[in-house]
């Protein structure tokens, strides 16, 4: 009996046409989220070159942030941490992503304008 050839381009190409058309994985690690920031976040994931969205820890600042605002704060190995700032109140979010600084801005805008 004679064992199909496979063709490793074709494999691949379809590796990678289901990765892409696969959503983000949003974690789920603390029980507390700044108000209106988890459905930014989801439509965040819905975004091609997004792979996960962690949001992390919750704090305080002096300032005060009438409206929510999402900022790209510094490069993490494999993506950037971003801060959502409403009111006083801040948080991390890590993303893991293979866009470039300017792309992800480009999405968390439009994630925030939906």
């Amino acid at each position: 009996m004679v064992k199909p050839t496979v063709d490793p381009l074709r494999t691949a190409s379809l590796r990678d046409a289901t990765r892409t058309q696969k959503a983000a994985r949003l974690v789920w690690n603390h029980s507390t989220h700044l108000s209106g920031l988890i459905p930014i976040l989801e439509r965040l994931c819905q975004h091609d070159g997004i792979q996960t969205v962690t949001p992390g820890v919750i704090g305080r600042s002096k300032g005060h942030c009438p409206k929510m605002q999402l900022r790209v704060s510094v490069p993490i190995r494999g993506g950037y941490k971003v801060i959502a700032r409403q009111g006083k109140t801040v948080q991390e979010v890590f993303i893991l992503t293979t866009l470039p600084q300017d792309q992800l801005e480009t999405a968390l805008a439009i994630a925030m304008r939906c």
